[in-house]
């Protein structure tokens, strides 16, 4: 991987990664609603711009389902994985739907940033994927998501933002003005683009 270039949308995917109600109950109540809004609206960009997303809950019969208000975001036909180990490159059918997308680019959302972020960030970089993780769209309580990031950051990964990664998967005005201008007008609160 080169840390230094731009993400390629068109050989991107995003993962949506265990965003459960069980795991957005721990992060400080007013930390909740922002980090969903940027995860929907940075769903809302990929199915835009053609990008395959995948999901993950952790241990659904558990920790319950997708947020309803994400799975909404899912594109028809798409499937919540129940992922039963931390890493998601670490389960069988999670590993081969991500081989089936045929894209060589993960771009990482979700919870919790210094478990099943960093386990999936680490076993896709080590399976020659390229990895990107969103760190204002990921979060664990804190003092973890830090703690999560350094590791990733240590570990030679790219860490990137809502912003940097619509301006990176979008590239140039007539892309923009063409396909996502609209979204970027209805951004999260708090989120200048």
């Amino acid at each position: 991987m080169n840390r230094s270039s731009l993400v390629d949308r068109a050989q991107s995917c995003l993962a949506v990664i265990d965003v459960q109600q069980y795991f957005l109950d721990k992060l400080p109540e007013a930390e909740r609603p922002s980090l969903v809004a940027r995860i929907a609206w940075l769903m809302r960009v990929a199915k835009r711009l053609e990008i395959p997303i995948l999901a993950t809950a952790e241990d659904m019969n558990r920790n319950g389902p997708l947020l309803p208000e994400l799975a909404l975001e899912l594109p028809p036909g798409s499937i919540v994985h129940n992922k039963m180990v931390f890493g998601l490159h670490g389960q069988d059918d999670i590993r081969d739907a991500a081989a089936q997308m045929g894209r060589r680019s993960f771009v990482l959302t979700g919870l919790e940033t210094d478990v099943c972020i960093a386990q999936s960030a680490l076993g896709l970089a080590g399976a020659g994927f390229d990895v990107t993780i969103i760190a204002d769209a990921c979060a664990s309580p804190p003092p973890h998501h830090q703690y999560g990031i350094e590791r990733l950051r240590d570990a030679g990964l790219r860490i990137a933002s809502v912003k940097g990664i619509f301006y990176e998967w979008v590239r140039d005005l007539s892309v923009y003005h063409e396909r996502v201008s609209d979204l970027a007008d209805d951004a999260p609160a708090g989120l200048t683009l």
